[in-house]
């Protein structure tokens, strides 16, 4: 009888030990407000423009549990005729931003545009809690799609950086920057998590040619 008793009281612990655990991790997802998107939704840089991007993000967000915030994908747009250019710093809030597992990634918009924000392959985790792979691993998934400067603008030199402002899944070209912070070499680009190079085109075929899966940034406001 003392033996079954204490048996009883072991699995009544083992159970609140994992309840426990289950409700930390749920707890720092319902706190998140940043995340890299863990896949992309099928069509390479064409995600409807701002609008689906945006609604990408909330979907995500909201399979974890963190779909009450606003989410913002952290693209720019080109200037078009009819249509101004629109700035990825200016649309994912005020900060400060943590990731799935409660760690602050930036403080404030000019913190996370700045040289010490904490942006890393380590930090710049997927909705779920995982890690991204990067340079060096089997299949290099560091290209996010910005389509902006290093400061989070829109590019104004008449080129398309944005898959015609994220509408395109065939020619064009977008600007992405790195997650892992690593490239070629030891340049500014290299290291830029949101400005590094253009894409070769804006299919799924064409981001993977260059190392990314059409991914991307989200915020909540």
């Amino acid at each position: 009888m003392r033996r079954y008793s204490l048996y009883l009281v072991s699995a009544a612990a083992a159970v609140a030990a994992l309840a426990a655990c289950g409700s930390m991790t749920g707890s720092s997802q319902g706190r998140m407000s940043f995340f890299l998107t863990s896949a992309n939704p099928g069509k390479g840089a064409d995600f409807g423009g701002l609008a689906g991007a945006d609604g990408y993000c909330q979907s995500l967000a909201s399979k974890v549990g963190a779909g009450g915030k606003t989410w913002r994908a952290y693209l720019s747009n080109s200037a078009m005729a009819g249509s101004p250019a629109v700035n990825a710093r200016d649309r994912i809030g005020k900060g400060p931003w943590v990731n799935a597992k409660g760690d602050q990634v930036a403080s404030s918009v000019d913190d996370l545009h700045g040289p010490n924000n904490k942006l890393t392959k380590q930090t710049a985790l997927t909705e779920k809690g995982e890690i991204i792979s990067g340079r060096g691993d089997a299949v290099n998934l560091h290209d996010i799609l910005t389509g902006s400067t290093p400061d989070g603008r829109a590019i104004s030199d008449g080129k398309d950086n944005t898959c015609g402002n994220w509408t395109k899944s065939g020619e064009g070209s977008a600007i992405v920057g790195h997650h892992d912070r690593t490239g070629l070499d030891e340049s500014a680009p290299a290291k830029s998590w949101n400005s590094s190079h253009a894409t070769r085109g804006c299919s799924l075929d064409a981001l993977k040619t260059t190392g990314g899966g059409g991914l991307m940034y989200c915020f909540a406001q």
